[in-house]
């Protein structure tokens, strides 16, 4: 007679996927964020002066090129790419926790422990900028036609006073939340998840995601807090960026650190 072996007892559900959040977390990791800030604030600071430059030069040559009919797409673009941009705070964050001295090397050469992975994921996330820039400008003709753009002074008295604008503004404002919602739920973790651990770009993604979903009502707070952050440096031009992009850039890293199995 045949002998049944003993049926194993399940794999306990990872710890990471079912600890609850508390909806005045983020007010903590921008807490943390901050304080790694006045770390050795220069390196901060020079990171985010670092990031503003290049947002201006950016700004500058789509204008010269005559293509400022994009800067309102791109600047929602930079959400989708800014955490990639902004691994060298993670890292800093990162050493700061662990007791470990922090160079100004760290900062612009990071070398993560999933390696190349970092770099995927970056493409991965440019691409979905450029289809989004890409959409945005197909919005506009659908609806407008092809008339030219009429340049940025003119261009919110067409969009605020006339019906084509408003249908416009809310088909735009529709599929802009679809990208950003989906940008945010794959990259609000996986950067930090590719800097701190071996995993591939596509676990990290998958992972995020999975985080996000079971911390829905939190999420939304920081996602809320992270975009009222980023348009108040739109506001200043971009110039609030040289301090706004460090904050947030480290407060993620204890966001990331705030899902990790045995976090207080």
């Amino acid at each position: 007679m045949p002998i049944i072996p003993p049926v194993a007892s399940p794999l306990p559900i990872p710890d990471r996927w079912t600890r609850p959040l508390k909806a005045d977390d983020p007010l903590k990791w921008l807490a943390l964020g901050w304080r790694d800030c006045l770390t050795q604030p220069a390196m901060s600071i020079a990171y985010g002066l670092t990031i503003f430059l290049i947002s201006i030069g950016f700004v500058g040559v789509l204008v010269a090129l005559g293509r400022d009919y994009i800067l309102f797409p791109a600047f929602a673009g930079f959400m989708v790419v800014g955490p990639i941009l902004a691994i060298g705070l993670y890292e800093k964050s990162r050493r700061i926790e662990a007791g470990q001295a922090v160079h100004w090397s760290n900062l612009f050469f990071v070398r993560p422990r999933s390696g190349g992975q970092v770099l995927f994921t970056g493409v991965l996330l440019c691409l979905l900028m450029i289809v989004w820039m890409r959409a945005a400008v197909i919005i506009y003709a659908l609806f407008f036609g092809l008339v030219p753009f009429p340049g940025l002074d003119r261009i919110a008295p067409m969009l605020f006073s006339t019906p084509t604008g408003w249908a416009m503004l809310a088909v735009g404002t529709a599929v802009g939340g679809l990208f950003a919602a989906f940008s945010f739920a794959i990259s609000a973790f996986s950067v930090p998840m590719l800097l701190d651990e071996d995993v591939d770009a596509f676990t990290a993604m998958g992972s995020s995601m999975a985080l996000v979903w079971s911390n829905l009502r939190v999420l939304l707070i920081w996602a809320t807090i992270v975009l009222v952050l980023f348009l108040l440096s739109l506001a200043t031009a971009m110039l609030g960026l040289v301090v706004i992009y460090p904050l947030l850039g480290h407060a993620t890293w204890h966001a990331y650190r705030a899902v990790q199995p045995g976090a207080a």
